[in-house]
């Protein structure tokens, strides 16, 4: 095992110690982690790996609480400009990673690199006696997924997979505590709407740009070419199989199903979790269109997106709980219960159980029950680092832990098999194995590319 070493305390007081953790996020009173970070000593010395506008996102979020002291990208102009936006140009800008895991005046780590980045990075971080927030989803295959979660706890680390939706008070938690209060009963039926993918021209071979180091973007991936195709009137970013556009490709991500479902199916599960019906998902079946065709599972033109562009999936779970992905309706979540249904997403909590709260109220500690009982300060992103950053400091369990986040990530990526070989799944919870289905089976790892092999020393 791999013990944690000693290094600065991450915060030097209690994090938020006047919000009672009964008290509403919105009752808190002033005393804020921004109040106890004032002091440069008290900030958290901050390491970023990946630094496109995720990132800088994040880091506008959590700026009242860290510093960020190195960054470290594949694109040297993003690398530079990170550093000027969120640093001041003080930062110590690299290439490789691993020199950002190395040094030990770094308190925490942010990831926020394509997907098929996360898993290595994370791994290699915990084991360097990192914290970790990284973004979702967490990994590109389940076997990933598998080593993460021994790891994180072996190590101990803390680490907050950045579903944010989790910190957002008014809507999602709400949401969560009005299932908790048991006012929707038995649930019947979870819907996530994630929405639909793009789809691309012939992208062709292009030269890699100026600063763009394109062996390590590809890193653990098969190596192949730099794909390019300029919008109409250079508007926009044009198709390409980097940066934000990798998530259109099975090769890097799992497409809309994995990075919006990374969202709402988190929720979904989390209801079922809430709700005492947490027994994991039995099959999962569907229809999906993608823009190629499909091989024994592989695309056969590599010159264009190829995921999933529209699907209606359905997850069937114990007592005939069902669970479905689609991309065709209103985005957001839907939970139907013997009692009721609701709607929320990030605009809206809807349904006739969030109506009669005007008359039967939550009770005043119920968000705080779905939310651990911890700290809740601001809301949406920003409260989401601070919930990292106390847990970090208490070594206590974030609310967007690995372990359940793999629980749903594990639906997403056996709708993208089944959405890749065009057959339903049985699934062994248990074993996370796929039943009688040696094919679909090989899918739940890939290969690493030699010299990109996670570094478990």
């Amino acid at each position: 095992m791999n013990h944690r070493p000693k290094r600065r305390q991450f915060l030097k007081t209690a994090a938020a110690a006047s919000a009672a953790v009964s008290v509403p996020y919105f009752y808190s009173t002033p005393k804020t982690l921004a109040d106890e970070t004032k002091s440069k000593n008290d900030r958290v010395a901050m390491g970023v790996i990946g630094a496109g506008g995720m990132a800088g996102g994040n880091m506008n979020s959590a700026k009242d609480w860290v510093d960020v002291v190195a960054v470290c990208d594949v694109d040297a102009g993003r690398r530079k400009s990170f550093n000027q936006r969120h640093s001041g140009g003080k930062a110590v800008e690299s290439l490789d990673y691993r020199e950002l895991l190395d040094r030990k005046d770094i308190d925490a780590v942010h990831i926020a690199t394509p997907d098929h980045w996360h898993t290595k990075p994370l791994i290699e971080a915990m084991l360097a006696g990192k914290d970790v927030y990284c973004e979702k989803p967490l990994t590109l295959t389940i076997d990933e997924g598998k080593l993460i979660r021994k790891v994180q706890k072996e190590t101990g680390c803390i680490v907050q997979v950045g579903t944010q939706q989790r910190s957002t008070f008014h809507l999602f938690a709400k949401a969560m505590a009005i299932v908790n209060e048991g006012r929707l009963g038995k649930i019947r039926e979870v819907q996530a709407a994630i929405g639909g993918a793009p789809t691309s021209e012939s992208i062709p071979v292009a030269d890699v740009p100026s600063g763009l180091d394109w062996d390590r973007w590809l890193g653990p991936a098969p190596k192949v070419d730099y794909r390019y195709l300029p919008s109409e009137k250079n508007r926009g970013r044009g198709n390409s199989n980097c940066h934000y556009e990798f998530r259109w490709w099975y090769e890097y991500s799992g497409g809309k199903l994995t990075d919006w479902g990374a969202h709402h199916v988190d929720i979904c599960n989390w209801a079922l979790k809430l709700n005492g019906q947490s027994g994991g998902p039995l099959s999962i079946g569907g229809t999906a269109d993608h823009p190629v065709e499909f091989k024994d599972g592989k695309p056969v033109m590599n010159d264009r997106y190829n995921t999933a562009t529209a699907f209606l999936f359905n997850v069937m779970y114990p007592g005939g709980t069902k669970m479905i992905i689609r991309n065709d309706t209103d985005n957001g979540v839907l939970i139907t219960g013997d009692k009721g249904k609701i709607f929320v997403n990030r605009g809206k909590l809807v349904g006739k159980p969030v109506e009669d709260l005007k008359d039967n109220p939550l009770p005043e500690d119920a968000i705080a029950k779905v939310y651990k009982n911890l700290p809740m300060e601001q809301n949406g992103r920003a409260a989401h680092w601070a919930n990292f950053l106390h847990c970090a400091k208490e070594r206590k369990e974030p609310i967007s832990d690995v372990h359940t986040h793999m629980e749903m990530l594990n639906v997403c990526h056996l709708a993208g098999i089944s959405a890749r070989l065009g057959r339903e799944l049985k699934w062994d919870d248990a074993s996370e194995q796929i039943v009688g289905d040696s094919q679909a089976n090989s899918m739940l790892a890939r290969p690493y590319r030699s010299g990109y092999e996670i570094d478990m020393g």
